[in-house]
This record gives C-alpha cells, sequence and structure tokens, in this order.
C-alpha cells in the first residue's frame, strides 16, 4: 500500500517548510503553500540559490491565514519572531519569478526590515493577491501561487532510498528528504500491497515518474513534468549554506533529462481538491510512460 508518509507546506517560497498532519490540498497546492514570497527591491524574487540563508527562516500561518510568524532557526542569532497581520488589502506591486511578472501584496516595512537584516540584502515580502490566477504549464493544467511551477511536488522514500545507494557508492553520505523540498512523501508499509502491475509500486525507485493520475483521499492528482533539479539540492537546510557537488554529481551518472538538467521527484496539477492527511493511501488511477530520462556514463 502507498502511503503518504509527509506533508510538508511552504508558506514563504525558499524558506523552511512545515510539516503538518493535515491539510486542504487547494487547486493552487497544500493550505498556503508558497503564498508568500521574499523578493529584492526591484521585485525580483529571492532563492536559495542566491541566498541559502532563506532556508533558516521559519514561517508559520494561521489556520485562517491572517497571522504570518517568521522566526530564525538559529536560537542565538539576535534575531527575535515577528508576527504580523498579513494584508490583502495593500497596493499590488509587479514582482518577477523566472522572468514572468506577477503581482504581489507587499506586507509592510516591519516585515522588509526583519527580513533585510536576516539575509543582510534589502528585501521586501509580498502575498499571492486573492484575484491571483496563474496558469501553469505541464501535461496537466492547474495553477499555483508562487511555487516554481505545478502547485505539488511528489516523492518517494524508495527514489531517495535508491540515491542513498548511489552516494553510497562514491563514498558520499546520505541527504535529508528536504534537500527535495517535497510537499508530498510516498512509502510503502512494511508488508506491502501489490497493486495491477504484481508489484508493490511505492517501493520501486523512481515509480511516481510514471504516475499520471492518482488520488489520495479526497483528492485528485494530475501528472505535469518531472521536478528538473537545481542548485537548491546543494543547500544543507539545517546550515542554510551551501555544501559540496551532491546530489547533482550522483544524479547526473543517471537520471540526466534528455531535455536538459536532471531530475529527481515529479509535479502535479491539483485537478481535485480535498482533505489531505498523513497515512492517507495514494491509488494510482492512470499510469504512462516516463519521459524520456538517460543514463550517462560520466557527469
Amino acid at each position: 500500500m502507498a502511503t503518504v508518509v509527509e506533508l510538508i507546506t511552504y508558506p514563504v517560497k525558499g524558506c523552511a517548510g512545515t510539516s503538518v498532519d493535515s491539510t486542504h490540498l487547494t487547486p493552487a497546492g497544500l493550505a498556503h503553500d508558497r503564498s508568500f514570497m521574499v523578493v529584492g527591491v526591484d521585485g525580483v524574487f529571492r532563492t536559495q540559490r542566491r541566498d541559502p540563508r532563506l532556508a533558516l527562516v521559519r514561517p508559520a500561518v494561521s489556520a485562517d491565514g491572517s497571522r504570518l510568524t517568521l522566526a530564525s532557526a538559529e536560537p542565538d542569532s539576535g534575531h527575535g519572531a515577528l508576527r504580523l497581520d498579513v494584508t490583502t488589502s495593500a497596493p499590488r506591486r509587479d514582482v518577477d519569478l523566472f522572468g514572468a511578472t506577477y503581482q504581489g501584496i507587499d506586507q509592510g516595512d516591519e516585515a522588509a526590515a526583519w527580513l533585510t537584516e536576516f539575509l543582510g540584502a534589502p528585501s521586501r515580502l509580498v502575498r499571492v493577491p486573492p484575484e491571483h490566477d496563474r496558469k501553469t504549464d505541464g501535461v496537466t493544467p492547474g495553477t499555483s501561487g508562487y511555487a516554481d511551477s505545478s502547485a505539488v511536488h511528489l516523492l518517494t522514500c524508495a527514489s531517495l532510498a535508491h540515491l542513498h545507494t548511489r552516494l553510497a557508492e562514491r563514498g558520499a553520505p546520505p541527504l535529508a528528504m528536504d534537500r527535495f523540498r517535497p510537499n508530498i512523501v510516498i512509502d510503502s508499509l512494511p508488508e506491502g500491497a501489490h497493486g495491477e502491475h504484481g508489484e508493490d509500486w511505492a517501493s520501486e525507485p523512481h515509480a511516481e515518474d510514471r504516475i499520471r493520475r492518482a488520488t489520495i483521499g479526497a483528492a485528485e492528482l494530475g501528472y505535469t513534468k518531472l521536478a528538473v533539479r537545481c542548485a537548491v539540492t546543494l543547500v544543507d537546510q539545517e546550515a542554510g549554506a551551501r555544501g559540496g557537488p551532491e546530489p547533482l554529481r550522483t544524479l547526473a551518472d543517471y537520471r540526466r533529462f534528455s531535455v536538459g538538467g536532471v531530475v529527481f521527484g515529479t509535479k502535479f496539477a491539483v485537478v481535485r481538491p480535498g482533505k489531505l492527511s498523513v497515512g492517507d493511501e495514494m491509488t494510482v488511477e492512470e499510469w504512462g510512460e516516463a519521459e524520456s530520462w538517460r543514463p550517462c556514463s560520466s557527469p
């Protein structure tokens, strides 16, 4: 049986995630996921690719989304927690996400000052406006807040375990799941439950590549694309600093995407919203062929 073992939402894009026992899956992803974003004074989004200290910002949003807390993961940093009332009525401003222009609601000078001091670079905090109507690309149409692309990123424990085997062959240590910042983590129960293909699919590395439609509880997901990995995976999420070449070096050995980059995990659009809980069974309704990726003899 393929089972949800972790649900993670990332209220502020690029900042630390929050594991939850249950949440609502909205058309734009897990509740409050990437509903806020840190930008420079020019409106361009900040990312761990250039600002790895974002990983040390621990955001928390109230259930109704009306309150946001920003806290530091460094207990001796001197940065006290900031609690603010979220505004949706302030003037909109243009923000830039991978060259595309969207609107953001500035959350005020107090939030800006806290983030500027913590990151050491002039920053503002914006929220997705209620009228946000982003169309995401991929096989299944969808929407999202300030996520890189699709609303949901799903990864199986089997895929990470296989990567760990490859890393061990290089003499490299295993990496935490948070390096890949998934929203939904799937594992199989110890006793297994064999599906239509005569296998416990959740124990097969990269089986998520082939999922086209799946249900979890009352919610339904539709495949959009494979997750192309970037330099964020090089950032130690506990230290807020870039480490060595892993996992990209090892992934390049066996997960090089035919159109460029390396792939690990799968992106989905929300076809039908609904409640999600840790322990829910994931049922694959439709399988397909994995998009083209190829092994490579050298990184």
